[in-house]
């Protein structure tokens, strides 16, 4: 087999000086791939929410599957899982990555991908071969300390499309819960890496056919993470490690012997006078003076004390000259002035100027007084309390605040006021002249109140409660034969008639319906009395146009009892 043949030293791209041994350390190379956010999700679903539904008394764990190119496109045309005997999987959980982009609210400018230049230092603060004891101090060895250089990640965004089926909405209702009671958590394996996530919505679909029903929830998750390859381009480690030196050498020198005859700044000093002697270092006994011919004169101005003043200096004698201002200007001395007129003033980042006061930061200790208007064309934190007499507000509609500790909110009675949270609220409120005082959950409105404002649970639990009767009453239809005639016009029947309740009409005929050998019989000509156990029906002869015989077969249909 041919061999290529290998590239000379300066045309290779790999830098073999970086592929140092790192097996016996510890401290690896971190990587964050796409398979470990995929991976979060799993571990997350199957250890921290773990959906389970309730199947024929038994807890079932709802399996979660990360859905391929061929198993997702199968899910969208036929709108389920099946297993390997084309069986429905219910209940199950799907998922697929959609997107992923570049975090941009967190950039990260690497200059070149193939040498990143941003990175992270952290010392590795102890190792069990970097011991340091009395020892090692006194043969001048130093703890060699560990740093380490970590490449900064991408901050990405990825996007999750997950679908769940079941067979009914109570199970379907469970498994949503956990995952909205987990929805703005760190999701992952806490031994690894974790990753923030959001869920915008859930969409719900029920299909039933003719021979499944399945119920359907999809949702979108968001997911901030970040990545981190294993090496980069020129195949180097996210990490690069650093020592100190562990001993520091210095060597010893020797400077010359000055000579006397060497003056301070190196001069020679054969030209000087004989009786200029020299103390040890070289420097002479007197000083070397400089005469000028025009003399200078130094004079005191304003604010300015000069001790002595006026006093004529050629370099001939020594001058000690004192400058005073009146008082003491040290950093912490207190400056007193009677007034200070200037254009514009500045201290530290507050800057005065015709007026207007400039500062990024400005902090006040101790109270502020003002007798004239103080305005603020920024916002206003206050950290304290806020007292006024009366606060007024501006932003397209006014509101204000009385002193009697009232408020008015808007100008006009179209303006509207929308409040975000909740309202509590201690008295009565007033809607157009209408005053409402309570908001009531008696059940009974037992209070007959006309100024309270019942809730969905009273109204609801008053509806069932007073309507049971009237449902159960108005819900009876039962058929009855007649089991006697007697004479021409009686039929006897063997049943009793349903009690109407108190608030509704008494039951009459006109709660039945009577057949004759299946003819229908008129309700003017006929008549029912309850004797006992038994059922009375009472035909008018004449008015119906017949008698009843002994072989009739006459049924009743009606407000019986069961």
């Amino acid at each position: 087999m041919r061999t290529m043949k290998p590239l000379p030293r300066k045309k290779r791209v790999l830098n073999r000086g970086y592929l140092y041994s790192r097996t016996n350390d510890d401290v690896k190379n971190p990587s964050v791939t796409l398979l470990d956010i995929d991976s979060a999700i799993t571990f997350y679903f199957e250890n921290v929410i773990q959906p389970s539904v309730e199947d024929n008394g038994e807890n079932v764990k709802v399996p979660i599957m990360y859905a391929s190119p061929e198993r997702w496109n199968a899910i969208k045309r036929d709108g389920f899982l099946r297993d390997k005997k084309r069986q429905i999987i219910t209940p199950v959980i799907a998922y697929r990555r959609t997107s992923v982009e570049k975090d941009n609210e967190m950039p990260q400018d690497k200059l070149d991908a193939n040498t990143p230049n941003l990175f992270h230092t952290f010392e590795k603060k102890f190792s069990q071969t970097n011991r340091y004891d009395n020892f090692t101090a006194q043969i001048g060895l130093f703890p060699q300390k560990e740093y380490y250089n970590v490449t900064m990640p991408d901050y990405v965004n990825l996007t999750y499309d997950f679908i769940v089926w079941t067979s009914y909405i109570e199970q379907m209702n469970g498994i949503v819960e956990k995952i909205t009671y987990s929805e703005g958590a760190y999701w992952g394996d806490p031994e690894k890496m974790r990753f923030r996530t959001s869920i915008d919505s859930f969409a719900d679909a029920t299909e039933v056919t003719d021979a499944e029903r399945l119920v359907r929830t999809t949702f979108t998750v968001t997911m901030r993470g970040y990545l981190l390859p294993e090496g980069n381009f020129d195949h180097r480690s996210t990490t690069q490690k650093f020592l100190t030196p562990k001993k520091v050498l210095f060597s010893t020198e020797t400077d010359n012997v000055v000579d006397k005859k060497v003056g301070t700044s190196g001069q020679f000093r054969d030209d000087l006078d004989d009786v200029v002697s020299s103390i040890p270092g070289g420097r002479p006994t007197e000083d070397i003076r400089v005469t000028t011919t025009n003399t200078l004169t130094l004079s005191q101005g304003t604010g300015v004390t000069l001790t002595p003043n006026n006093l004529s200096f050629d370099g001939s004698v020594a001058l000690n000259q004192i400058v005073a201002i009146g008082q003491d200007v040290s950093k912490t001395s207190d400056v007193v002035f009677n007034s200070i007129s200037a254009s514009s003033f500045s201290a530290g980042n507050m800057t005065i100027n015709d007026g207007v006061l400039t500062s990024t930061t400005l902090g006040l200790s101790g109270s502020l007084t003002t007798t004239g208007t103080f305005t603020v064309n920024g916002n206003a934190t206050v950290l304290g309390t806020v007292t006024a007499q009366e606060i007024k507000t501006e932003f397209v509609s006014a509101s204000i605040l009385f002193t009697s500790g009232s408020t008015k909110f808007g100008d006009d009675t179209t303006d509207v006021h929308n409040f975000t949270g909740s309202l509590q609220t201690t008295g009565s409120f007033i809607l157009n002249s209408y005053q409402v005082n309570e908001i009531s959950n008696d059940t009974t409105l037992a209070g007959s109140s006309a100024t309270a404002l019942v809730t969905e649970n009273a109204v609801k639990t008053y509806v069932e409660n007073n309507t049971v009767s009237q449902q159960t009453y108005l819900r009876k239809n039962f058929v009855k034969t007649s089991n006697s005639i007697s004479g021409t016009s009686t039929a006897s029947f063997t049943a009793v008639t349903a009690s109407a309740p108190s608030d509704m009409t008494a039951t009459s005929e006109n709660d039945f319906i009577f057949f004759i050998n299946g003819q229908y019989m008129e309700h003017d000509a006929l008549e029912i009395q309850q004797a006992s156990t038994n059922f009375l029906l009472k035909v008018n002869n004449d008015s119906i146009g017949y008698d009843l015989e002994s072989d009739d077969e006459i049924l009743a249909i009606g407000k019986f009892n069961s």
